[in-house]
């Protein structure tokens, strides 16, 4: 049994799965500033209290478990990414303590609703940043990161940040469609179909950049037979780009919102076929970096409980506060 394989893939469900639970409620944070009114911020933020918090459960999951599971990887990428993850780990930060006072003070609310923007937006922006660096590749010389300081910091990467700041700003906006109660949800309706426009063109842009900067990636992306099999992925993300126009249009929102999950596997998956099999594009493989197999064993078994607990309480939170707000009810 190829237990580093088995890792590999949890640990890129994790990150899945916190992209797509924490990339709403940073969305939100974003459109934060946007809110016309202190109630309409109010119910912009209560939207999000109950869930925010067990969001990141996934992060701290996905980075953890690197570092048990694959070492090496984590000693090779962390000083490559120390700026923008120091950078997000503040935003979030941020974000937190604005979660927890802004609803203690009048006097200094605009203080914490700015901190809860900025820390949003930080957040996010340095997560695009991150994905950037790995999709360009690390410099690695004997299992060492050999690049320099500011190997972080390329047009590539930084495009990358505005693209996760528009995705993430899209999926926000329709989770506040679903969840904002009537007379406050319609405006997110333009706010929704100009960030999915503005995600459409950059994602193509990026999508054709990547490949143009990479021979290994576009071999991978370009050769045949298998790009014939590749090709579905930007086929089927056209016509979800299509469903999501036509939802937003029709005014289903939850549609839309689905839809916009499905883009983000789509993208996800993209990833995966440009990196597949590394783990530090293009440096060090999976099996490379994993530990001992007795380690990914030992692992493993915790795992397997730990797994459906998260699964079990993150799906009864969102159950349990399902339904669309209401103006005098709150969850701080």
């Amino acid at each position: 049994m190829d237990y580093a394989l088995i890792w590999y893939i949890l640990i890129a469900i994790a990150v899945f799965a916190y992209v797509i639970l924490d990339g709403f409620d940073l969305g939100i944070g974003i459109l934060f500033i946007s809110g016309e009114s202190v109630k309409e911020r109010d119910l912009m933020m209560n939207s999000i209290a109950p869930v925010w918090d067990g969001n990141e459960t996934w992060l701290v999951l996905g980075g953890g478990g690197l570092f048990a599971v694959f070492p090496l990887a984590y000693a090779v990428a962390m000083p490559a990414l120390y700026a923008p993850l120091i950078v997000m780990l503040l935003g979030l930060i941020f974000r937190g303590v604005a979660f927890e006072y802004r609803f203690r003070t009048k006097r200094g609310q605009f203080l914490w609703d700015s901190s809860f923007f900025i820390g949003s937006l930080a957040a996010t922006f340095s997560q695009g940043m991150i994905l950037g660096t790995l999709l360009q590749g690390v410099e690695v010389v004997d299992r060492q990161y050999s690049g320099g300081w500011f190997d972080w910091f390329t047009p590539f990467s930084v495009f990358c940040g505005f693209v996760t700041v528009a995705a993430y700003t899209l999926l926000g906006a329709c989770w506040l469609l679903i969840k904002m109660p009537d007379g406050y949800h319609q405006r997110f309706y333009p706010i929704a179909k100009r960030c999915a426009l503005i995600m459409v063109v950059m994602v193509g842009i990026l999508s054709l950049w990547l490949p143009l900067g990479n021979e290994v990636i576009a071999d991978r992306w370009f050769s045949f037979p298998q790009a014939f099999l590749f090709l579905l992925i930007p086929g089927c993300s056209a016509y979800l780009v299509y469903l999501l126009f036509k939802d937003l249009m029709e005014h289903k929102p939850v549609q839309a919102y689905l839809v916009s999950l499905g883009l983000f596997f789509l993208a996800f998956l993209g990833f995966g076929v440009s990196t597949y099999p590394y783990i530090v594009p293009h440096s060090l493989t999976y099996a490379e970096a994993a530990a001992p197999d007795t380690s990914l064993k030992f692992l493993l078994s915790g795992a397997v409980f730990l797994l459906p607990l998260i699964i079990a309480y993150t799906a009864y939170s969102y159950w349990v506060f399902r339904g669309k707000l209401k103006e005098d009810e709150g969850y701080h």
